[in-house]
């Protein structure tokens, strides 16, 4: 558990020799400024298995866990947080696919998914609601052999380039039971009657795409349903895990990204003739920093390896995201603080890290909703 396999060895270095190879800071800042999808280190980097490795191989992917896709998103968020999460949300909602789809969907999407020939989305919050999934409007009816689906969605991930959305919708109108009235269904992005407004400028992750999904009487047949009919509530709950031990890596990879150039800075910086790393209050700011960096990894790892041994703690996956989300807000708003105003400034990168930070924060439920679920989880129910 405290010692990664030699094959885990082999795949954490692989990630961090393509991130050097491939990530460049010039090339982010202007992916970054025109809000561009780094089409072409995504591609590359499907092409060395790095896409949906915790995919089963006859479905193009590595055979591997949550665990090992961890190890790979952590080391291309340390080298570069944009493009690292974007090209760790290439694959977006796809575990819905991998998890609970068909043999005939996943044999469809996911082979494409995983040698980037295509990216997914999630189709999951909406206005006004964002996640509270127990109010869902857009609704799901069959007709003729054919789900016709009406509704908005909103922050869909990859929105505007997706070529594929897992779309969570209501299936029943007369059952007032999240258990038995939610269901996820696939939609193609050419589908008639389905539209992508991208966002404008966002504070961070500019080089992923997100928009508000309409669906205006859109028509898909029946075996594009996901998983079981009106299960689509506790499917979503699954892929959160999955999903939130995911953003956590992110936030992990951002935080040593910020941590990683504040020590070459304040070894290198001078003030009142004496190296900023000479300073014991400095020397305090990076141990505080480098326990907390700590932390989050072993409990990231630990969550991650539970996943795949299938003993599920939804706690520990709330947990992992909170504290890696936290982490790399606070290493990221302290590296800004020990730059002092170079800090506040594009060229040195770190402000770009602290913004895309924040996003990771608020993602598949701010840090009160994580304390909901570790609270109900310590507690238990209250007679």
């Amino acid at each position: 558990m405290f010692e990664l396999t030699k094959p885990q060895k082999e795949i954490q270095k692989a990630a961090k020799d393509f991130a050097k190879g491939e990530f460049d800071k010039e090339l982010a800042y202007e992916l970054e400024k025109n809000n561009e999808f780094p089409t072409s280190i995504w591609k590359k980097a499907a092409e060395l298995g790095f896409i949906g490795i915790h995919f089963p191989e006859k479905y193009s992917g590595g055979e591997m866990g949550l665990f090992e896709n961890s190890l790979i998103i952590e080391e291309l968020c340390r080298n570069d947080p944009s493009i690292g999460v974007a090209v760790a949300q290439a694959s977006f909602a796809s575990e819905c696919i991998e998890k609970f789809g068909s043999e005939e969907l996943k044999a469809s999407y996911l082979p494409r998914i995983a040698e980037g020939e295509i990216l997914s989305g999630g189709a999951f919050s909406e206005t006004q609601r964002g996640g509270d999934y127990k109010n869902i409007q857009t609704t799901a009816e069959k007709k003729g052999g054919q789900w016709v689906l009406n509704g908005r969605k909103t922050h869909v991930i990859n929105g505007s380039q997706a070529e594929v959305y897992v779309v969570l919708c209501k299936t029943d109108q007369t059952s007032a039971s999240i258990e038995n009235n939610l269901s996820m269904i696939l939609v193609d992005a050419d589908s008639t009657g389905l539209s992508a407004e991208p966002y404008g400028k966002k504070l961070g992750e500019n080089m992923v795409k997100t928009a508000v999904l309409t669906l205006d009487n859109v028509s898909v047949p029946e075996n594009k349903l996901v998983g079981k009919e009106g299960k689509g509530y506790s499917q979503m709950l699954a892929f959160l895990d999955d999903s939130r031990i995911i953003a956590a890596s992110m936030a992990l990879g951002n935080a040593l990204a910020s941590f990683d150039r504040m020590l070459d800075y304040i070894k290198g910086r001078e003030q009142f003739g004496k190296k900023l790393a000479s300073f014991q209050v400095t020397q305090h700011k990076v141990a505080d920093m480098a326990t907390k960096i700590e932390l989050s990894r072993l409990i990231i790892h630990k969550a991650a390896w539970l996943r795949d041994k299938k003993k599920s703690d939804s706690s520990l996956c709330s947990m992992a995201k909170m504290t890696a989300a936290r982490t790399a807000m606070e290493v990221g708003a302290q590296t800004i603080q020990l730059y002092g105003g170079y800090g506040y400034m594009t060229e040195y990168e770190v402000e770009r890290f602290y913004r895309d930070a924040k996003i990771i924060e608020l993602r598949d439920g701010a840090r009160d909703v994580q304390k909901d679920i570790v609270a109900s989880a310590v507690i238990g129910k209250i007679k």
